[in-house]
């Protein structure tokens, strides 16, 4: 029995320690999101039974006024019930009623691999659905300002009042709901979208992305002030991705691209180079990759090669987890020209043969330039044979530095890379 508990004991245990930690973590992010699940739906429930006594009461804003306030004398330790907020409860019940929620789930299952094709067309159906206005309460000088404990009281019977809006049993509809996208964001995200009044569709997106993304509540107001969708989605994009990659990878590298791209310097001036841009996008390389998109690490800035007796210096090369690829980036300051298209295909191919590895895909190139006639960048386009994407790129003021999102780190990217050379090597 001795020898045995020696033999435990001299045992590598950090794989169990490692699978156990794991477990532990999603354990407590399995936590936290039904914490949050609880919470909104909480929110919407109060939401539809103040909408409901609403209409069979004629409630105007005064009462809300008052009604936040009896709450808070009765409850005087629960947070939440400020005027402000149960308005946007009442916000958020109309904007999502039951069918909707269950359209999102229908469409969800339709998007697990995103295309912008499929992203279009997907939202727009949701756009299409007729939805009563918000029904925020206005306020009138007949009706009443003045508010009873009997509403506060009612407020035992939510559950009950949900039930006979939608015909249904509460537990039917607390699974709906809990199953929908809008649980997977947090409320001073969906109060952000709510304010933002951007068609269903848009918001449904936006939340799948900031789910996708680990956006904070910031971030996603940054992308939806800068029109994320636009840029992403029904953007004339300029690539031949469809023609020198396979699918999906193709659909992917169309998906993530972006038309302009939108860098927020320090010190900007207009006088400013390349190469000062480069310094500026290194030197604030997380808002760089935020901007970039899902996957993306930082690699290398003006990577030297050296090739025959000449030495060349790639601006930026980038490693998309994603894609499971190299991306090179050339920025030029100037509008587009076509001779940009022969140096950004020559650090590609160089790329491909002294970085890419064995499970590596094709590495793809994205020239970003400061504007230029897109009918001649898709005609510089054909006569190459590398992936090559060509977008506009805009300087603006800087985005604040409490700005926080999921994208890998330069560590996470080597992390994966030195995980495919261990496999290269088995």
């Amino acid at each position: 029995m001795s020898q045995e508990i020696n033999k435990a004991e001299k045992q590598d245990l950090s794989l169990v320690v490692q699978a156990i930690g794991t477990d532990l973590e999603h354990t407590q992010v399995r936590m936290i999101t039904s914490a949050n699940a609880d919470m909104l739906f909480h929110y919407w429930k109060v939401g539809h039974f103040i909408l409901y006594l609403q209409k069979k009461e004629g409630w105007g804003s005064k009462v809300i006024d008052n009604l936040s306030k009896a709450i808070h004398s009765k409850y005087p330790d629960k947070k939440g019930y400020s005027r402000r907020n149960i308005f946007y409860m009442c916000q958020f019940a109309s904007a999502y009623p039951l069918e909707v929620l269950k359209e999102m789930d229908r469409i969800d299952s339709l998007l697990t691999t995103p295309t912008v094709e499929k992203v279009l067309s997907l939202t727009n159906e949701l756009n299409q659905i007729v939805q009563q206005p918000v029904a925020l309460i206005q306020a009138t000088e007949n009706q009443s300002n003045t508010i009873t404990q009997q509403p506060v009281a009612l407020l035992e019977e939510v559950t009950e009042t949900l039930s006979a809006i939608y015909h249904c049993d509460i537990s039917l509809i607390e699974e709906i709901f809990k199953h929908s996208a809008i649980v997977r964001t947090n409320w001073a995200s969906h109060v952000i979208l709510l304010n933002s009044k951007l068609p269903l569709g848009e918001r449904y997106w936006y939340i799948t992305q900031a789910v996708a993304n680990g956006w904070s509540r910031n971030v996603l107001q940054v992308q939806i002030d800068t029109n994320l969708f636009a840029r992403q989605i029904t953007a004339k994009k300029v690539s031949n991705f469809s023609a020198r990659l396979p699918k999906p990878q193709s659909d992917l590298a169309n998906y993530l691209m972006k038309d302009p791209y939108i860098f927020d310097m320090m010190g900007q001036t207009e006088a400013m180079n390349e190469r000062d841009i480069e310094r500026q996008l290194v030197q604030h390389i997380t808002k760089y990759l935020l901007e970039m998109g899902s996957g993306f690490a930082f690699v290398a800035q003006q990577k030297h090669f050296e090739v025959g007796d000449s030495d060349f210096y790639a601006d930026l090369i980038l490693y998309n987890i994603q894609l499971h690829a190299y991306v090179v980036i050339e920025l030029k300051a100037t509008p587009f020209k076509p001779e940009y298209m022969g140096q950004l295909n020559f650090y590609i191919n160089v790329v491909d043969d002294t970085l890419r590895g064995e499970h590596d895909n094709k590495t793809i190139g994205l020239l970003l330039c400061n504007g230029g006639d897109k009918v001649v960048a898709q005609y510089a386009l054909s006569g190459y044979d590398q992936p090559i994407g060509v977008s506009d790129y805009q300087l603006s003021k800087a985005i604040p530095d409490n700005l926080k999102s999921a994208l890998p780190t330069v560590e996470e990217v080597e992390e994966e890379l030195n995980r495919l050379v261990d496999i290269k090597s088995i």
